[in-house]
């Protein structure tokens, strides 16, 4: 009796207590409970065969036929044009058969003259034959072979820096990178002529992005010190905000230099992070190839990171991170190209290695390099024809060259792209492969201007580079001839 009272007692208490919505909340919820437990999921299969009986044959055949799905892409909202078909056959060295017309080769990044080196094939095949053709699972599994340990050793031994991480792919090489160190809350300060796979890296940070004219080092300063100015009135925001500068050593949409030396200044003052992108000036700048700070003279140590592209001057696939033990270490866990990407097939990490050897045993081709770039930026310059429709957007020392159209202004990107198209296909009939830079244009933060690119190539000799500008040069009095009549 005295239990059964307790509780009697303790229950009115309770309902006294306890507020009479969160009572009716709890029912409510109890009755949704037992209504999912015993509720049916889907209709029996007598209901689903009457549903089936609803609609005749005929009436079926008319829905199907009526039935026009949406494209998984709708082309009808980009500004890209369709591609113009260019059948590669071949290996894609010094010269390339396009469209079955055999061409020299001024279209692609092979700049000492690696593809097809024999040295360097036949390295990669005895790794086939050791390691097999693939390493089957991303590096921190079971994807790390000796091989990749051996080129990450090389790589920071070549570049005299700690330690080297190696990726499977050029591209996320860059886009990796960056966000595993710039988070949501710190600022990047980037130029705004950075590639494509610099863009996608700063998106993925989610960082403030303050971008400033491309090479200028006066509107980077001036934002720097807007930057300042904030950080004077909000120090505490100021003390947990990481800053950072971005840059190419080399700029891919327009072949000219950063101007490192100013940038490193403004480091110094401001306390930025230093990502270099050396896609482009590794391999081709500097007395040894190590790239811009070679190429200028300035201790590595000032550079927090190096991202490069393997896919360029070394001939393979991939790309690589080199810095401080302490920088590097910190992407084999956040660096998601690295960590969850399968690893780079053995046999062409062999062929960075060799292409390193060919590099180290004689760094006389980069003087070699060197002569060629002036020599193409020396004779495009001085030709008038080529002059007259064209605008030479390059670094004498650089081995990308832009072609861009004076008054492009004045023209729609269609048109623009339909001029570079048809001087592009003149010269592949006439036996040299030259293509319009592509770009993504509606992905594109500050859209590039549209231009041929042309890729310099240790092989090529004086005279088939003059033959280059003589056939530039008859295809720009052609379309001046074309013109005129339309």
């Amino acid at each position: 009796m005295v239990e059964k009272g307790f509780f009697s007692t303790m229950i009115t208490e309770l309902f006294i207590e306890v507020p009479l919505y969160h009572l009716l909340l709890e029912v409510s919820l109890f009755v949704w409970v037992i209504y999912l437990i015993f509720r049916r999921s889907g209709p029996s299969e007598s209901e689903m065969k009457r549903l089936g009986m609803k609609l005749r044959d005929s009436e079926k055949e008319q829905l199907l036929s009526d039935w026009n799905p949406e494209p998984l892409i709708d082309h009808s909202t980009t500004s890209n044009p369709p591609p113009i078909e260019r059948v590669v056959e071949g290996k894609v060295g010094k010269r390339i058969t396009v469209n079955g017309q055999s061409c020299l080769n001024f279209a692609t990044q092979n700049y000492i003259g690696l593809i097809g080196n024999e040295a360097i094939e036949n390295s990669a095949i005895e790794t086939i034959t050791k390691c097999g053709v693939g390493s089957c699972g991303p590096r921190g599994f079971y994807g790390t072979h000796e091989i990749h340990l051996d080129l990450e050793e090389r790589l920071a031994k070549f570049m005299d820096l700690e330690e080297a991480l190696v990726y499977s792919y050029g591209f996320s090489t860059i886009s990796s990178a960056i966000p595993a160190y710039a988070k949501r809350g710190d600022i990047i300060f980037v130029d705004e002529g950075v590639n494509f796979a610099v863009q996608m890296g700063l998106e993925a940070s989610r960082s403030d992005i303050e971008y400033f004219k491309h090479n200028d080092v006066k509107d980077l300063e001036k934002l720097l010190d807007q930057q300042a100015e904030r950080d004077r009135r909000n120090p505490k925001k100021a003390a947990k905000t990481r800053r950072f500068l971005i840059v190419e050593g080399i700029y891919m949409k327009f072949g000219d230099i950063c101007p490192l030396p100013e940038l490193i200044e403004l480091r110094k003052k401001h306390k930025l992070r230093i990502f270099i992108d050396e896609s482009v000036s590794f391999g081709t700048l500097g007395k040894h190839g190590r790239g811009v700070t070679e190429y200028f003279n300035i201790p590595k140590i000032e550079v927090d990171l190096i991202m490069v592209s393997m896919e360029n001057a070394l001939a393979s696939v991939g790309g690589f991170c080199v810095g401080s033990s302490y920088i590097i270490e910190h992407q084999r866990l956040s660096g998601l190209g690295y960590c969850f990407s399968a690893s780079l097939p053995p046999l062409l990490a062999s062929a960075a290695i060799s292409a390193i050897d060919r590099l180290e045993s004689d760094p006389s081709i980069l003087d070699d390099l060197r002569e060629k770039c002036h020599h193409l930026q020396k004779v495009i310059s001085e030709n008038q024809k080529i002059s007259q429709l064209f605008t030479l957007m390059a670094h004498p020392d650089s081995p990308v060259k832009h072609l861009q159209l004076k008054n492009s202004s004045n023209l729609s990107l269609e048109k623009q792209l339909a001029i570079l198209d048809n001087i592009s296909n003149f010269s592949i009939n006439n036996g040299f492969a030259i293509v319009p830079a592509s770009y993504l244009y509606e992905k594109e933060k500050y859209k590039p201007t549209p231009s041929i690119r042309l890729a310099v190539n240790v092989q090529m000799t004086e005279e088939e580079t003059n033959k280059l500008c003589s056939v530039l040069e008859q295809a720009c009095s052609d379309y001046y001839i074309h013109d005129k009549k339309s």
